[in-house]
């Protein structure tokens, strides 16, 4: 049994922010991070475009951003979150380049700001396409300064530990021991990421199976908008892979053009915008496109843009393409939507409070209200950076409350030695993503729906018998959760009768 001050589930910006705060306020308290990959993985490592911050300049300002935000979220935001998170914004990435992060500047030395689709203006701060991994990077960094912030990496949190509406900490399975450890706490702070895996396609790390969400739907949490799944237009295009590269939304604000194999200017016919439309709008326009071609893919064109310029802004996209055979100065870049982003997930207050005592959620797998039904470019990472912040304020100006512990709940075994079949947890999870990149996708309805939802239950049903034949692992909880998240998306999929933003059912 392991007693901590503060239990972090996760090590990407919305955790290691939160701790490195708590860890300087109060430097004789413990802060506990539990990690189920190497404490470096995470979604924010692989975030291409950047952080949404209004800066001070004639041309923006926050009112244009938080109107930007609204529409994209088509009339699902809570606005008062919304100008929670907007104005709060340069407070929070100043903190961030107090810790060391460095971002882009031109000649003038300003920010060299960038556009993306659903903005009306640059106002992307970012570090070329690879704006995550700095921003992981430097907080790492700060985190390992402070002496008590101990790091638990391959560590997998199983269940909550909830007495009486109370979250009193986890039980984590040691994944190289297979041993089940307590861990509690006066807090705790879910920070899980995103669900990308359960789709075929996805810009997701392997890591991102919804963890967080399924353990707190669990302990009985309220989870909301998990309707709401953001299709990033642009992934490039492999049909041997899952988890998909990204090309950055900042090369269509580049000048990129989207194209049909025939060359088609295609965007122009479905938004005024053009290219530049927020995600949803250009994902469903290019589903409808590939459903109209029979093909399997549309193009981004890069062909007349400044190829040394984009070299500069966009180092990493430009090697992937040439790695792969694609020459950006005369070949288009085959691209398709992918799984990118969850707009719901675990409901929160303004304080990053979920519906249980002591139990907190930020990041991806939070639903704060900021992104409603569509979340616009870039305001996720500018979302953890101000919730971790909030919840921050909020814990040090409260008392956790106590409840009795019950003996019998504070201890877990994993006594069973039969270790099941790898190769069988990977066949579910094969189906899985196939399912619900066919049934629960871009476009829905009911009647795929409800057949995925009985074709989950099965393997739900099948999965809660391995969990009493074999030994505890971290495969089977991960197909576990998957299949949990899936069925809480289907649920709230068909209880939604009205087409927003990123969700359209037929």
């Amino acid at each position: 049994m392991i007693q901590t001050d503060y239990l972090i589930i996760g090590s990407g910006i919305a955790g290691l922010t939160f701790a490195i705060k708590i860890a300087e306020k109060y430097p004789n308290k413990k802060i506990t991070i539990v990690t189920k990959s190497d404490e470096g993985e995470s979604n924010t490592k692989y975030a291409q475009g950047g952080i949404a911050v209004v800066q001070n300049h004639l041309e923006d300002n926050f009112k244009k951003h938080i109107e930007d935000t609204l529409i994209c979220g088509d009339g699902l935001c809570d606005k008062e979150i919304v100008e929670m998170v907007v104005t709060e914004g340069p407070k929070r990435l100043q903190e961030l380049i107090d810790w060391g992060a460095q971002f882009d500047t031109n000649s003038e030395g300003n920010f060299d700001l960038s556009r993306e689709g659903g903005h009306s203006k640059n106002r992307v701060v970012h570090h070329k396409d690879q704006t995550g991994y700095e921003i992981q990077k430097t907080i790492l960094a700060q985190a390992h300064n402070k002496r008590n912030i101990e790091f638990f990496d391959f560590y997998f949190a199983l269940d909550l530990i909830i007495e009486n509406n109370h979250c009193l900490g986890a039980f984590v399975l040691n994944e190289k021991t297979n041993e089940i450890i307590t861990f509690l706490s006066d807090f705790t702070l879910l920070a899980t990421g995103g669900i990308g895996q359960l789709y075929g396609h996805t810009t997701n790390p392997i890591i991102a199976t919804g963890d967080g969400i399924a353990i707190a739907n669990r302990g009985n949490a309220s989870i909301k908008d998990m309707e709401f799944i953001q299709f990033h237009p642009t992934a490039l295009y492999d049909k041997n892979l899952t988890t998909t590269f990204l090309i950055s939304e900042a090369v269509r604000g580049f000048g990129a053009y989207l194209r049909t194999k025939n060359g088609n200017r295609f965007m122009l016919d479905y938004d005024e915008r053009g290219d530049l439309a927020s995600r949803d709008i250009v994902s469903q326009s290019i589903e409808n496109e590939l459903k109209k071609s029979g093909e399997t893919c549309v193009y981004l064109d890069c062909t007349h843009l400044d190829t040394k310029a984009f070299i500069k802004h966009f180092p990493m996209i430009y090697k992937r393409c040439k790695d792969i055979g694609i020459s950006i100065e005369k070949e288009w870049i085959p691209v398709i939507p992918a799984q990118h982003y969850l707009c719901g997930g675990i409901s929160v207050d303004k304080n990053g409070q979920t519906s249980i005592e002591n139990l907190f959620a930020c990041g991806e797998c939070s639903r704060t209200g900021l992104h409603g039904a569509n979340r616009l470019a870039s305001n996720s990472l500018l979302e953890a950076l101000v919730f971790s912040n909030t919840i921050f304020n909020f814990i040090v100006n409260t008392t956790p409350k106590k409840s009795v512990q019950s003996s019998t709940i504070l201890k877990r075994e994993n006594n069973n030695f039969i270790t099941i079949s790898a190769k069988f947890i990977l066949k579910i999870k094969s189906e899985l993503q196939v399912l619900m990149q066919k049934n629960v996708g871009i476009v829905r309805n009911n009647d795929d729906l409800y057949r995925a939802k009985i074709q989950l239950e099965i393997w739900q049903s099948e999965v809660s018998s391995l969990e009493n034949k074999y030994q505890i692992n971290k495969d089977i909880y991960e197909l576990k959760n998957m299949i949990t998240v899936g069925i809480l998306i289907i649920e709230q999929s068909i209880v939604r009768n009205e087409n927003r933003g990123g969700f359209i059912k037929i």
